[in-house]
């Protein structure tokens, strides 16, 4: 009678991974290319399953396995097998990427629509800026001819208050006294408190 045959693992079928994450973190760079032979099909095999981009897929991959070689002092036997730990730190990081893309595309989108926008404030400054503008033209109608003139001079032109007493052919005091007045007028035209 025939005996049913055994599969067993050959010593060199799979190697151990605990085993050589222990040495990778005695700074081992043979056992290192062996955990990287050993896992890098399956650690870019999450990663792209996250991201469904084959570049950064190999990236993020390449990532992980550098985080392997600085990390390998972390791994905890206990706390499960070496594959697993491998794969988490794959997962973990591609999720973190795919954040990453997410929030950056977010600023982006939210930069374009700021700079298409008109900004509410510079619409409202443009609205009080016209009714600001008429208002004191309107304040303006009511002074005295000569106030006016000297306020138009003096603040549209902006001539001093001897060049105003010139083009007037006034005396100065007198121009500087109807400029005060004419001011004080609008001012209070204006509804400004001192």
């Amino acid at each position: 009678m025939k005996q049913p045959a055994q599969i067993t693992e050959s010593p060199s079928a799979k190697p151990d991974l605990q085993h050589l994450l222990h040495e990778v973190a005695l700074g081992d760079q043979e056992a290192f290319t062996a955990v990287y032979d050993a896992v890098a099909g399956s650690v870019l095999g999450v990663v792209r399953a996250v991201l469904r981009d084959q570049a950064q897929s190999e990236e993020v991959a390449q990532e992980v396995l550098v985080e392997v070689w600085r990390t390998a002092p972390r791994y905890r036997p206990e706390r499960g097998s070496a594959i697993n730990w491998v794969l988490t730190l794959a997962h973990r990081r591609a999720v973190d990427r795919v954040r990453s893309v997410e929030a950056a595309a977010a600023r982006d989108t939210k930069a374009a629509l700021l700079e298409h926008q008109p900004a509410y404030d510079e619409v409202t400054e443009q609205v009080e800026s016209r009714l600001e503008r008429e208002q004191v033209r309107r304040c303006l109608r009511n002074l005295t001819e000569l106030q006016s003139q000297a306020v138009t001079l003096a603040y549209y032109r902006g001539l001093t208050y001897r060049e105003v007493a010139e083009a007037l052919t006034l005396p100065l005091g007198t121009v500087k006294t109807r400029l005060r007045d004419g001011l004080i007028r609008l001012r209070d035209c204006l509804g400004v408190a001192v």
